[in-house]
């Protein structure tokens, strides 16, 4: 009887470390920056200003500031006050036709009031999902 090999043994690579801030579920980081909350532990404001992001959350040191957001934000808006403003409007104009005067003195300032109330939260959810994601580096990582 020939010798048989060992059984290979697949041990899980334990060497990667957790991050020492909390990490919640992905519902709970994004619904919590949405809210404009840091997303590891809910407590502190994630913004410092209108869409600056705080360098640290106070509470829990979740690296806030290296998720970089960049475009992300903006194009989410733009895709949820598009489809909003559009079909409103293609509905208001099968149903009452009104001027394009009319159109314009409401749709123009919707259309920036959506996307101005909207913009933050947005922003606030994508740091949420990057934090969770692992997109971020705490200080000394490279």
């Amino acid at each position: 009887m020939p010798d048989q090999p060992a059984p290979v043994r697949w041990t899980p690579d334990r060497s990667e470390k957790l991050p020492p801030w909390p990490l919640p579920t992905m519902p709970v980081a994004m619904g919590r920056g949405f809210m404009c909350r840091c997303p590891s532990c809910g407590l502190t404001p994630v913004f410092d200003g209108y869409l600056t992001v705080v360098k640290e959350c106070s509470n829990c040191h979740a690296p806030l500031g290296m998720a970089r957001a960049d475009d992300a934000p903006p194009y989410f808006t733009i895709l949820i006050v598009g489809h909003i403003v559009v079909t409103l409007m293609l509905w208001i104009v099968m149903h009452y036709d009104p001027s394009t005067t009319v159109l314009t003195a409401v749709f123009v300032p919707l259309t920036l009031v959506l996307t101005l109330v909207l913009l933050r939260p947005i922003k606030g959810a994508t740091v949420g999902l990057m934090l969770k994601l692992g997109m971020v580096k705490a200080d000394g990582e490279t």
